[in-house]
């Protein structure tokens, strides 16, 4: 059985080229969000993972466990040992508060139409929340509404170009994402 390191590979192999090719664009990214500080490895480490992830599930409407897991749980330690060294509890509380109210509400989301939303949104949600609510409470609540709005958008461009019906199943991965990533890029701009 593979080690959850090759399965990531795997996942990402048929892929590689444009990930690594937004994944440095990623980094450049969130070493601008963050301001850079404490809390710029976590961030980075989100990004280049998100890229992967949104790839990955523009491409097969799947968001694997072998990214997402790992993924978290690095972003999880970067953040306490973020909290700790710049003596920011207060942001590591809120982020473990926007992780559990994030996931907690995908989870009821899918519970509802477990057609209409996958578990491996719902993972991803408790990583997004992690991440967006280390930055504060505007933007955890940014990054659980404007997914839903480009999603939205999203569908009603393909709809109206005749590539997807009602009907028709969309990734909602990379509209978390960019949705998160909007809310991120939205708060570094405010503080500036």
């Amino acid at each position: 059985m593979p080690t959850l390191a090759e399965r990531a590979a795997l996942e990402v192999a048929p892929f590689r080229r444009r990930i690594a090719v937004g994944g440095v664009l990623a980094v450049v990214w969130a070493v601008w969000a963050s301001g850079p500080g404490w809390s710029t490895p976590a961030l980075a480490v989100a990004a280049v993972a998100g890229i992967a992830l949104g790839v990955v599930d523009a491409a097969t409407h799947r968001l694997p466990d072998a990214v997402t897991y790992p993924t978290t749980a690095v972003v999880g330690l970067l953040l306490a040992g973020a909290a700790l060294a710049g003596d920011a509890g207060d942001a590591g509380l809120r982020a473990l508060a926007g992780a559990l109210c994030l996931g907690g509400g995908y989870l009821l989301l899918h519970l509802a139409s477990p057609s209409g939303l996958g578990l491996g949104d719902v993972k991803l949600a408790v990583l997004l929340g992690l991440v967006s609510g280390w930055y504060g409470w505007p933007v955890l609540w940014a990054t659980a509404v404007l997914p839903f709005l480009l999603g939205g958008v999203a569908a009603l461009v393909l709809i109206g170009a005749r590539r997807a019906t009602r009907r028709t199943a969309i990734a909602f991965g990379p509209c978390m994402l960019a949705g998160t990533a909007l809310a991120l890029t939205a708060a570094r701009l405010a503080a500036a």
